[in-house]
């Protein structure tokens, strides 16, 4: 008899041992000859050398459909050990990843798949597009994917903390607990792709960083996907200091909607000054997404709509008002 650790990597042990460790209640009545201790991340197994290879092997398998899958249940495992393909996979194989649910996470407009397509082949993209249409939540899953397939090593996710109607030094707490408000929409993109016990032990590590624009400067990224949301609230000089952070093995995602600048009227947005300046440039990629794109509630559409049709009343009218203004000076 011999005595084997097995250590659990890249999964929250919650989700592999299962509800009240009904995982592990059914991986021990599937090896009953052996002696199973799982604790925190570590299994020890005792028992005959053979069974125990063979047993390590299928854990080895549960991991890999655990990290692709975010979900581990008994019919997967007998699957697994019976030697036969677990019931997901080829079904769901446009899945950028599958969220904590086990729902995969797909490009779900013809918009939203250029945008995958496009990160595929170029080291930098920019998607621009009105809220809702995915732009954030989708370069997230890409990050999150290339993080699980081990392509790169850290994802880093960035917003310029610029307020939209509120004062950011009227927040309680520290530094960090004044910016968090305006990073929580990224949170809630990780929570729902990552288990909670994992994706604290990432941003423990720095495996995932979350921080404000101003933080990126004189850093050089390597081995990472850079993210950097509501980028048309960044000047000219943020922006440019920010796509120059890029290092090597590293891939940037630059989003932003340009019908909600928060910039005081005498400055001009960066990201509209940088479309102008980067457009044609090899391996920089750019997807425009529209209203067609918007996943959110289906009255999100009806008010990006309204909004766009008072804005072009209101501009009709004013170029009326100025025409009639000057028509009377005239006659003066």
């Amino acid at each position: 008899m011999i005595e084997k650790t097995i250590i659990l990597d890249e999964i929250d042990p919650v989700v592999f041992y299962g509800a009240n460790n009904s995982n592990m209640q059914v991986l021990k009545g599937l090896y009953p000859k052996l002696r199973i201790v799982a604790r925190g991340s570590i299994i020890k197994v005792l028992g005959d050398e053979e069974e125990i290879c063979g047993f390590e092997e299928n854990v080895l398998a549960m991991q890999k459909y655990c990290i692709t899958y975010n979900t581990l249940n008994e019919e997967t495992i007998i699957d697994i050990v019976k030697g036969n393909t677990p019931g997901k996979g080829d079904a769901n194989s446009n899945a950028v990843v599958y969220s904590i649910t086990g729902k995969p996470i797909i490009a779900r407009s013809e918009n939203q798949e250029k945008l995958v397509k496009l990160f595929e082949k170029n080291d930098m993209l920019f998607a621009i597009g009105p809220a809702g249409s995915g732009k954030t939540y989708l370069s997230i899953a890409l990050a999150v994917r290339a993080l699980k397939n081990k392509e790169i090593k850290r994802i880093i996710l960035s917003r310029p903390a610029v307020e939209a109607g509120e004062k950011l030094g009227f927040l309680p707490g520290d530094m960090k607990d004044k910016i968090d408000p305006y990073l929580q929409p990224l949170y809630d993109a990780l929570q729902d792709m990552i288990p909670a016990a994992k994706l604290k032990e990432y941003m423990e590590m720095n495996v995932i960083q979350i921080a404000p624009l101003a933080f990126m400067r004189g850093r050089t990224l390597n081995d990472a996907v850079i993210i950097l949301d509501e980028a048309q609230n960044t000047t000219r000089e943020q922006i440019k200091m920010f796509l120059t952070r890029m290092g090597m093995n590293a891939k940037m995602i630059i989003t932003g909607d340009m019908t909600q600048i928060d910039l005081p009227s005498s400055q001009k947005s960066g990201l509209l000054h940088a479309l102008g300046i980067l457009k044609g440039v090899p391996g920089i990629g750019f997807v425009e997404l529209d209203r067609k794109d918007i996943v959110r509630h289906k009255l999100v559409q009806r008010i990006v709509d309204a909004y766009e049709k008072y804005e072009k009343d209101e501009k009709e009218e004013n170029k009326a008002s100025r025409k009639r203004k000057k028509e009377a000076e005239e006659q003066q």
